[in-house]
């Protein structure tokens, strides 16, 4: 088998340093001009060879920069790679919007030339790994394209549902989603509290450190172009997906407020509604495994130490079930 290091790619160093480098993936130019997507990779691989690799997927609002996540699944068998979407963190150019898409297929066209690299790389075998938005994105595309070398899909808390009112959900979102058709560059307000980002970030309330350029705690503003690709996605999956793969759904057991700042803003996701998550993953195909962890946030494996250590023991063992990848060992609880 090649060593996923001994491929002509041109790799470049990493702004997470010696461990990541990252690749450039030149896509067609859209109605914005030129794009790409970036794929990075740790450089650490497995102590035992393997064919396996994961491709971890961001949400909105987001990019990779999770070195821990990285280190678990290599500790757990698999080479890394995270892909950094269109219009995302080290994707994003100058002339583009952040995350401004028209359609969520625009998105597959990046998961194809991530997973064409992971094959020539040696991993023909790949789990696929998806939060919030990108949880949303790699469901549709696995349900859509149907790449053979996809393993098993896994989603932390995948954004399935708008978290609005009854009344906005239905009337206010309708109207801007048609809209959305007409004028794809009209803009909207977003929605994610600044609460959130506060509760990530070491320099205000939280413990890890990232680039807020690319992952600001008052997020980057939303166009109805947008807001229609999301609904569109959505509506496909409360029809159903019919995934064939095995799929484990993550979310935290509770939805909190997150209009000002609490302590619960620590211990339950104040982005999404977790119910609505739990309800509608089954429409995702028909091996599918849901699971509350308690005490975590949006974004499960940000969580408290202990909280992630679980998230992390639940992914494990079930990748072991599904996917025959043995658990390498007690898990000791993330510092």
């Amino acid at each position: 088998m090649p060593s996923a290091f001994a491929t002509s790619a041109s790799y470049q160093p990493d702004p997470l340093g010696p461990d990541f480098e990252q690749l450039v993936l030149p896509q067609p130019d859209d109605y914005e001009g030129a794009v790409r997507a970036v794929l990075v990779r740790c450089r650490q691989e497995p102590s035992v060879p393997t064919p396996r690799a994961v491709l971890y997927v961001h949400g909105f609002n987001d990019y990779f920069f999770q070195r821990e996540m990285a280190a678990e699944y290599v500790r757990h068998g698999y080479r890394f790679y995270a892909l950094e979407l269109r219009k995302y963190g080290r994707a994003l150019l100058p002339h583009q919007r952040p995350n401004n898409v028209r359609s969520l297929s625009e998105y597959f066209l990046d998961l194809d030339a991530a997973l064409t690299q992971l094959q020539a790389e040696g991993s023909p075998r790949v789990v696929l790994s998806g939060h919030s938005t990108g949880g949303l994105i790699t469901a549709l595309y696995a349900a859509h394209c149907r790449p053979p070398e996809l393993a098993a899909l896994v989603l932390n808390s995948p954004f399935l549902e708008l978290h609005q009112s009854w009344l906005r959900r239905h009337l206010a979102v309708p109207v801007a989603v048609a809209l959305g058709a007409r004028w794809p560059d009209l803009p909207l307000p977003a929605g994610l509290p600044p609460t959130y980002g506060q509760s990530l970030h070491r320099a205000y309330r939280g413990s890890w450190e990232y680039d807020l350029a690319w992952k600001p705690n008052h997020v980057f503003p939303v166009n109805a172009g947008w807001l229609r690709a999301i609904r569109q996605g959505q509506a496909r999956v409360r029809r159903g997906l019919g995934l064939p793969l095995p799929v484990l759904v993550l979310h935290s057991d509770r939805t909190g407020r997150g209009r000002s700042w609490h302590e619960d803003c620590k211990r339950t996701d104040i982005v999404l509604e977790v119910a609505h998550i739990a309800a509608l993953a089954p429409r995702l195909g028909h091996n599918v495994t849901v699971q509350a962890i308690p005490g975590a946030v949006h974004d499960v494996l940000l969580s408290a130490p202990a909280v992630r250590a679980a998230a992390y023991r639940a992914v494990f063992a079930w990748l072991s079930r599904q996917v025959g990848v043995p658990v390498l060992g007690h898990h000791q609880s993330v510092e």
